[in-house]
């Protein structure tokens, strides 16, 4: 028993000595190498010390925090995609700088779009706190060993930090300033706001920016719509989107896309079965067709947006541009696009005879118009200018360009006004010429007229001297009761009675004001603006709007009844409407440099202008040719197929 036991044991220990000696030599050449690299770091820092870039890396620290208390999520979601959309629902515009981001919120991103990312970009995402040393070291086994990187060292966290806060030039001085903000990132946001945010601000080719965008742009679908094939192609692309733009290099999206796969399956993230079917799963693009005509109504639209932010933020007008181009709002408006390209037609064919171009290659002979819903008040369709190939719609002359309004404004600070005094239609007034006053149209005069007539005829005289009796004082206060903007000093003379305003007034100005005659001397500030959301849908901006009582009520139907006879006795005789009772006025300006007609039914309100962006005077220009002619086509075809209603109903 004794011997068999020590015979035992003395087979055992043959055994076990090279094993202890192995591993002894591996201990020892463990402690070698630890030993060598301390040198090696200790050497190195001492190196760099000496050559600054100790103090380099402790300002790009300090710089890193600075960057991070200065940032707020707000840093992530900005340039995203805003829409249009005109009365009906329909979207007519994307509001986008050089970016175009649809932001998605955490939740709404798909769970295998954040995968494939993890799977490819990033294995070690929850587990690294915004530097993964070990995936440098895989970077660098993979460059050594195949002569190319499969997965990148940066982290996700990283790829934000750069391509929200830095550039992407390869420095040494980038990378490290990289890695301290990406630390800070960590701490400052969760895991999944990270991803969110990388998610929406990585770039897809093509000018897309997101998840979300890119989705749109080539399959035309939501982003969670996509199979998972179509899903890891499209996170194929960010990697390197010249490389792997689809429209270009469709079989490197596809080799990337089957590397994302196997990733996804070795990680457990998709079965077998998921992993076979979407590799044989055949990728077809469907690439985004939305194209939107620019027209004269979308110059108005940007407009009136950033007037609202203003008013909804208290920011400037500048802030309140750039941020309609990039915060991802929603601009819902009153304008209705087969209105506007109603309007716009009647204008280029009306004046389709008159081609002589400007130095700069316009149409030398132009025309604004406006046209409102009475019931609303708010801008139907907006027309600055005729169109032309290769001129954009960009010098909206129907709210950016003030003319003389001549006799068109005789009803807003002469007429109305006098009638609120007491004055009627059948009241009697002198036609006769002044001594220094102005003269009538054919140098004609009447006598003694009613003041209907005066009206119909646009007798100049007569508006004269009620004007005088008035006061420029009182009749011009009416025009800054409705917000015209451009009354001077200069204007408080009895010449603005004839439309002599030193600056003028816009289009837009003009048809607001006989908008209130419309609606019983009511005014109300035109825009088109109905509501602005933001990207979550929250309302931003819910106009409310102006009503001003300018005229008395009676005084403007009075002088809405009187207006009616412009169209069937006056100077727009035979231009009416057909079976629908309208009312209105001319104006030429002297030499006929401008002419407006203003009107309205009981259903809208439009005025129109014609005349040149360089003022001269042209016999074919006059309130009761090209200006009416344009105001009648339109409305009649507007009409078409609504009931008659008489004004002041």
């Amino acid at each position: 028993m004794h011997k068999s036991s020590v015979k035992k044991k003395v087979k055992k220990k043959p055994g076990k000595r090279p094993q202890k000696k192995q591993k002894d030599m591996g201990s020892f050449f463990f402690r070698l190498t630890q030993i060598a690299m301390l040198c090696i770091v200790a050497g190195a820092c001492y190196i760099f010390y000496q050559a600054g870039y100790i103090q380099t890396v402790l300002l790009l620290h300090e710089e890193a925090q600075t960057v991070m208390e200065n940032s707020s999520i707000e840093d992530f979601r900005t340039n995203q995609r805003g829409e249009v959309y005109d009365t009906d629902g329909n979207l007519i515009a994307l509001l986008k700088n050089d970016k175009n981001i649809i932001y998605l919120s955490g939740e709404d991103i798909p769970e295998q779009v954040k995968n494939a990312f993890i799977s490819i970009e990033d294995k070690r995402f929850y587990k690294h706190s915004g530097f993964d040393p070990f995936a440098i070291l895989r970077a660098v086994q993979s460059l050594i060993s195949k002569n190319s990187i499969t997965q990148g060292g940066s982290t996700i966290t990283q790829q934000l930090a750069r391509n929200i806060y830095l550039t992407h030039t390869v420095k040494w001085e980038r990378k490290v300033e990289e890695i301290f903000i990406a630390a800070a990132l960590e701490k400052k946001y969760s895991k999944e706001d990270i991803l969110e945010f990388y998610i929406n601000n990585i770039y897809f080719s093509n000018g897309y920016y997101g998840i979300q965008a890119a989705s749109q742009g080539y399959f035309s679908r939501d982003a969670g719509e996509l199979t998972l094939s179509e899903t890891a192609f499209l996170c194929a692309i960010p990697n390197s989107p010249g490389s792997y733009d689809p429209l270009l290099h469709m079989e490197n999206t596809l080799k990337r896309r089957n590397l994302i796969l196997k990733s996804m399956l070795e990680q457990k993230m998709i079965s077998d079965g998921e992993y076979e079917q979407a590799l044989a799963e055949t990728i077809t693009l469907n690439p985004s067709k939305i194209t939107f005509t620019r027209t004269w109504a979308h110059t108005y639209i940007y407009e009136c947006a950033t007037r609202a932010l203003m008013e909804a933020t208290g920011l400037d007008y500048d802030t309140c541009r750039s941020r309609l181009y990039t915060d991802g709002y929603r601009v819902y408006t009153s304008i209705n696009m087969d209105t506007q390209e109603t309007l716009q037609n009647t204008i280029d064919e009306n004046l389709s005879g008159y081609n002589t171009l400007n130095s700069n290659g316009t149409y030398a002979l132009q025309a604004s118009a406006v046209c409102m819903n009475n019931e609303s008040g708010l801008v139907t369709a907006i027309v600055g200018g005729r169109t032309q190939e290769g001129i954009l719609p960009e010098y909206n002359r129907a709210y950016m360009s003030f003319r003389q309004p001549g006799s068109a404004i005789k009803p807003l600070i002469v007429y109305t006004p006098a009638l609120e005094r007491g004055y009627t239609a059948s009241s009697t007034v002198i036609d006769s010429k002044e001594k220094d006053g102005p003269s009538n149209s054919s140098d004609r005069y009447a006598g003694a007229i009613s003041l209907r007539t005066a009206v119909e005829q646009s007798k100049n005289t007569v508006a004269y001297k009620l004007f005088r009796e008035l006061t420029p004082e009182v009749g011009l206060s009416y025009l800054l009761d409705m917000n015209f903007s451009s009354i001077e000093t200069e204007d408080y003379t009895l010449s603005s009675a004839l439309g002599g305003i030193t600056t003028g007034a816009s289009s837009l100005e003009m048809t607001a004001a006989y908008a209130a005659l419309a609606n019983e001397g009511v005014y109300r500030q035109p825009t088109c603006i109905t509501m602005i959301t933001d990207m979550q849908g929250n309302i931003v901006f819910m106009p409310e709007q102006e009503e001003r009582q300018v005229y008395e009520p009676d005084a403007a139907r009075r002088m809405t009844d009187i207006l009616e006879g412009v169209l069937t006795r006056g100077t727009a005789r035979g231009k009416g409407i057909p079976d629908m009772p309208c009312a209105g006025k001319t104006g030429t300006t002297n030499d006929n440099i401008d002419g407006w007609f203003v009107g309205y039914s009981a259903y809208y309100t439009t005025g129109v202008w014609v005349g040149f962006d360089s003022p001269r005077g042209n016999s074919a220009v006059a309130g009761s040719t090209y200006p009416v002619n344009i105001w009648q086509s339109f409305m009649t075809m507007l009409h078409d197929g609504l009931p008659s209603r008489p004004l002041n109903d």
